[in-house]
């Protein structure tokens, strides 16, 4: 999981800048509208909308944003989205999939096909790298006060996979199937977390040089500047120098 945590810690101090925080608003806009869409706009009874205003407010978006959000989710006339994936190979072989929520799949194709030839990757067929990832829970806490050993040892027992405290953050990991059991823990611990996702983990990790990791990381960034990207998963570890 270390290459996993590490690209966390670089998405997060990547995240105070304003752009990514504009798509971080983005992003959980699309999928508070998606939820209202097929469970209705009430939190209590939709567990789907529940984890999106959680997100949302991990990201400390304004309560009226969250409010208009789950109005145009309400509103029938308004967009519908289509969640799709995309899979292919970033330059030296990396994987790369690609989650989107848009209203417009031919559009969405064409700018994703189009950013996998800039940057020298190339765009696969559904399905052909997904057996490369599993699908986890993750979970990042804030610190606070939380004592490491104790925290740590409570949600273990409560099916927490891998808890790791780095940089003021607790990353949580757990299997798909208990990620609804570990929210509910949280709840009942009054914790709430700074954000709270369905992952596409890499089962193993390939090594790069720091040329090759930069070059990877031009097409991903691009990818997350688009639209309609929700996620984007890879296989890549990164040297171990990367950040310095």
């Amino acid at each position: 999981m270390s290459g996993h945590n590490k690209w966390s810690t670089i998405k997060r101090k990547k995240g105070a800048l304003d752009a990514k925080r504009s798509k971080a608003f983005s992003k959980i806009i699309k999928d508070i509208t998606i939820a209202v869409k097929m469970g209705g706009p009430d939190p209590d009874s939709n567990p789907s909308l529940r984890l999106a205003i959680t997100n949302a407010k991990g990201v400390n978006m304004p309560k009226d944003n969250i409010q208009r959000a789950i109005n145009k989710g309400s509103d029938k006339d308004s967009a519908n989205y289509s969640e799709v994936n995309y899979e292919g190979y970033a330059p030296a072989g990396i994987a790369v999939f690609i989650e989107c929520a848009t209203d417009n799949v031919q559009r969405t194709v064409s700018d994703i096909r189009s950013i996998f030839n800039k940057y020298n990757g190339n765009l696969g067929t559904n399905g052909s790298l997904a057996f490369l990832f599993d699908r986890k829970g993750i979970f990042v806490i804030p610190e606070g006060n939380l004592v490491e050993d104790d925290f740590t040892m409570e949600l273990i027992e409560a099916g927490a996979e891998d808890v790791v405290l780095e940089d003021g953050f607790f990353t949580v990991t757990t299997a798909l199937e208990d990620f609804g059991s570990m929210q509910k823990k949280l709840e009942e611990m009054k914790i709430e977390p700074e954000s709270a996702e369905l992952q596409r983990i890499a089962k193993t990790l390939t090594k790069v040089d720091t040329e090759t990791a930069r070059k990877v990381l031009k097409m991903i960034d691009a990818f997350e500047d688009d639209d309609d990207v929700q996620n984007v998963y890879h296989n890549m570890e990164l040297p171990e120098d990367f950040e310095e």
